[in-house]
């Protein structure tokens, strides 16, 4: 079997929850990382991005573009979407709510710097206000969001906590199960793993990613 092949920017965003999921199912990958306009041309040319654009995932002989497709994939072929329909989305709907929360973290280092504080601001209130109680609830039940084992969504939800609290480093005080959600997530190897320096976890955006992505999309 070919090894996998993520082709994107030497930075987290849409990719690095793909680089997560494939970290927690034990799938080694290479990357080939995006630095010239030159090199995006050639996907275009090549015929490889289907909506001429990236992520990309070479996998099991497929050429894979669209985020929630890729992601879906992972979990589908490596057990971690729910046992049936009914667990799969609720799955998908604590997915779903991780990635609107870390879209918003995503998209601020783009922003003008007028907009970067208003938008720090949003993202506490909506962590806060809209996202956290859900998922602390949630784990009053269970050490799992859906059911009895690990799934997807516990994978994006301990991306999404640990994206805010870059920002915020104290904004889990007023959540236990969140805490102790962490914790637990911390401990499981291919996690622990991850998140050793020197993994293929990439680290917070700076000026250097924001620049080659508007130079190579041209925006």
């Amino acid at each position: 079997m070919s090894k996998v092949v993520l082709y994107y920017f030497d930075g987290r965003g849409h990719m690095e929850s793909i680089r997560w999921l494939l970290a927690v199912a034990g799938v080694e990958f290479d990357e080939v990382l995006l630095k010239t306009r030159e090199q995006f041309e050639k996907l275009l040319n090549d015929g490889s991005l289907m909506f001429q654009q990236v992520p990309m995932v070479e996998m099991d002989g497929m050429k894979l573009v669209q985020s929630k497709a890729i992601l879906n994939y992972i979990a589908e072929k490596y057990n971690l979407h729910g046992k049936d329909l009914k667990e799969k989305v609720m799955i998908d709907m604590y997915a779903e709510g991780t990635r609107d929360l870390m879209d918003m973290i995503k998209i601020r280092p783009f922003l003008p710097p007028d907009e970067k504080k208003t938008k720090l601001e949003l993202i506490q209130t909506k962590a806060l206000e809209r996202y956290f109680p859900v998922y602390e609830k949630a784990l009053s039940v269970s050490q799992y969001l859906v059911g009895n084992q690990l799934s997807c969504a516990d994978v994006h939800l301990l991306e999404a906590t640990l994206m805010v609290e870059e920002k915020f480093p104290s904004i889990l005080f007023t959540f236990p199960n969140l805490q102790a959600f962490q914790a637990r997530m911390k401990t499981i190897p291919a996690i622990s793993k991850f998140l050793q320096p020197g993994s293929k976890r990439k680290p917070q955006p700076d000026d250097g990613y924001v620049k080659t992505v508007k130079e190579v999309l041209r925006f």
